[in-house]
């Protein structure tokens, strides 16, 4: 006969499987259904020996011109930069159903792109070249945030991206 520790030890283990699977289902549903992904590092830009970041990253490519490149058919990269307190470039326009490739780095300290009404979150990291592709298929002005604190005008740092 079970006593009562036992059975509350039992229900414990089996609260305890029930929630990892809630946990589990979680991230498949919002992997797959979602298709949220964890942007990835893409490379790293090192500046050489006495070189500061910045001319590390303004002489290397695409990170020397940051904007937008039609690269095929409805797809297009941004490249884009974060640094103290703005991104470069400011004002994008892409046309609706864009395939976007983002390729972002930061030329000074920790940076973070978001895109609210979209899965666009991607770190900008000093040196770091972040990835993240999204289609755009619905007109309008989003507001590119920057979601990391990066000093005292940090609330000043937005963007527009257009998609007509």
């Amino acid at each position: 006969m079970e006593t009562l520790a036992e059975k509350l030890e039992k229900g414990y283990i089996w609260l305890s499987v029930f929630v990892l699977l809630a946990f589990v289902a979680a991230l498949t549903y919002s992997s797959v259904v979602l298709a949220i992904v964890v942007p990835g590092n893409d490379g790293q830009i090192v500046p050489k020996p006495g070189e500061t970041l910045f001319a590390a990253v303004s002489r290397t490519k695409p990170f020397d011109q940051p904007g937008v490149r039609q690269t095929g058919p409805g797809t297009y990269d941004v490249v884009i930069l974060g640094q103290a307190w703005m991104f470069n470039p400011g004002a994008i326009e892409l046309p609706v159903g864009a395939e976007v490739t983002f390729l972002g780095t930061s030329i000074d300290i920790d940076h973070g792109l978001y895109i609210p009404g979209t899965t666009v979150n991607i770190m900008l990291l000093p040196g770091q070249v972040a990835k993240q592709k999204y289609r755009f298929t619905r007109p309008g002005e989003y507001r590119m945030i920057c979601h990391e604190y990066c000093g005292m005008l940090h609330h000043q740092m937005t963007g527009t991206l257009t998609v007509k």
